[in-house]
């Protein structure tokens, strides 16, 4: 979650150069690559199923991310994670056993304490490319376990990744590849270790090792880290409002949660 959050953060720093859609063609470009030279999975590695799933999962991760950045250059990152965060919260609520009911009120009312409609000036582009993004993570961590529970190590992202570097270029490239510099092609590559290499790595290892419910606990942080990291390194400071929303959503995230499971499956030797 670090690593995410400080990723986006650093890739602020480039809207001005190569646009939001730009800082995320370049960094699941250089992902794809990356995990493809690194893993270099072989097609017996997959049934023809694993395979499609992996491709979708591209598709899904490449949704997120240029979702994502749309999001963070129109709102503050923590209130942008913590509607982002609402799609993984709909999974957790749908699964679990208990609190149906309270869980999505609590996350209702940080959506409105982030939003303050009443305040007239929320950017909604932003909020609808944020809940946009938060649609893709939901379909984003059901692809994630499927893929993680049927192959072994990072092999699936080997796959998922450049068919997400794909679908990235054929919509963001062109219009991207005439403001390249040497300077952008090596911060996109620093990037792109930092997000999306190492999180979505340790993601797919985590669930492995983890049961979901408390892997989602942990990752119901991220709305407060997000938070944190946004007024640390990009000096924004959420109002009370702002700042109590993500701590209702936090809050959800947690209860939602740990009132889900999922039972044990086989790992892949």
């Amino acid at each position: 979650m670090l690593c995410v959050q400080l990723g986006l953060a650093v890739s602020v720093s480039l809207f001005d150069r190569i646009g939001p859609d730009g800082a995320a063609w370049l960094r699941l470009a250089w992902a794809g690559v990356l995990l493809l030279v690194l893993v270099r999975p072989r097609p017996s590695m997959f049934r023809w199923t694993t395979f499609a799933a992996c491709c979708a999962l591209g598709v899904v991760t490449a949704g997120v991310t240029m979702l994502f950045m749309e999001a963070v250059a129109r709102l503050p990152l923590g209130t942008a994670s913590a509607l982002e965060f609402l799609g993984p919260l709909t999974i957790a609520v749908t699964r679990g056993r208990g609190g149906k009911r309270l869980w999505p009120v609590l996350a209702a009312i940080g959506v409105v304490l982030l939003t303050q409609p009443w305040r007239g000036d929320a950017d909604l582009l932003g909020v609808g490319y944020a809940l946009a993004a938060a649609a893709c993570w939901a379909c984003y961590i059901l692809l994630t376990q499927r893929v993680g529970d049927e192959v072994s190590g990072v092999s699936g992202l080997a796959v998922s990744m450049p068919v997400a570097g794909i679908v990235a270029t054929f919509t963001y490239g062109p219009g991207v590849f005439e403001h390249l510099t040497w300077e952008l092609l090596l911060i996109g590559l620093g990037l792109a270790i930092l997000l999306p290499v190492i999180p979505f790595s340790l993601e797919m290892l985590a669930l492995r090792r983890l049961s979901t419910s408390a892997f989602g606990t942990l990752m119901s942080l991220e709305p407060a880290i997000a938070l944190t990291i946004g007024l640390i390194v990009l000096h924004q400071i959420p109002n009370l409002g702002a700042a109590a929303g993500v701590l209702f959503v936090v809050a959800a995230g947690i209860g939602a949660e740990r009132t889900g499971a999922r039972e044990p499956v086989t790992q892949p030797t």
